[in-house]
């Protein structure tokens, strides 16, 4: 089973974004992670080794831990009690007279700044398992983005849940979860990276014929 919480705190001019998730029965890891701009602030992991194996009571015990630590690190982030420093905000202050000029070029080019390559297309799934290799360069001129916040989600899940992470210096960073239950007509794969201002998206339609079938 797979838990998870994604929650956006808002402290003073920055924005943070808190996951946590269940990192899985194979690892046994309790993982949250603090973002903002794109980076990562902090992490913090624990283990649940002593609920292995799972049963339906231990599962009510490790939503338990998950519930409490990501409250706990959304709260330290309210009261000052987990000291993070931001980066530096990507809004420069410039001359009223550039103002205009420069607002229409990024706007215009805000959308599809980044391009993203799922570049394990073809083998990303694995049974019920999901195992992403994405690249994400600038669209203009094919430099790779390194730090970028790339997420994934399934729409038409039956459960909200997303898998985040940042791009290496090469501009490629993984995904690896187990994929949920599917309940919507229309199921697909999206993924997204931003950094600053830059932002790009992909989206691949799921077929049914994926579903593994049960013995």
């Amino acid at each position: 089973m797979l838990f998870g919480h994604n929650t956006d705190v808002k402290l003073g001019e920055s924005l943070y974004h808190v996951q946590t998730e269940d990192r899985g029965t194979a690892n046994g890891l309790i993982d949250t992670t603090v973002y903002c701009r794109g980076r990562v602030l902090h992490r913090r992991t624990n283990n649940y080794i002593d609920l292995l194996p799972l049963d339906p009571q231990r599962e009510n015990v490790l939503r338990k831990r998950i519930d409490d630590q990501h409250r706990s690190v959304t709260e330290e982030i309210r009261s000052g009690a987990l000291h993070l420093v931001p980066p530096p905000s990507p809004v420069q202050e410039q001359p009223a007279s550039a103002k205009h000029e420069s607002s229409a070029r990024s706007n215009a080019a805000l959308a599809s700044a980044l391009a993203i390559e799922l570049i394990n297309a073809k083998t990303w799934l694995a049974g019920k398992r999901a195992n992403l290799h994405v690249a994400v360069r600038k669209k203009q001129n094919g430099e790779a983005i390194a730090g970028a916040l790339v997420t994934a989600r399934i729409d038409g899940a039956a459960e909200v849940t997303e898998f985040s992470t940042e791009t290496g210096a090469d501009g490629q960073a993984h995904l690896e979860f187990e994929m949920p239950r599917l309940a919507g007509a229309e199921p697909a794969l999206h993924i997204e990276a931003s950094q600053a201002d830059s932002k790009g998206q992909l989206k691949f339609q799921l077929k049914a014929r994926p579903r593994v079938p049960t013995a």
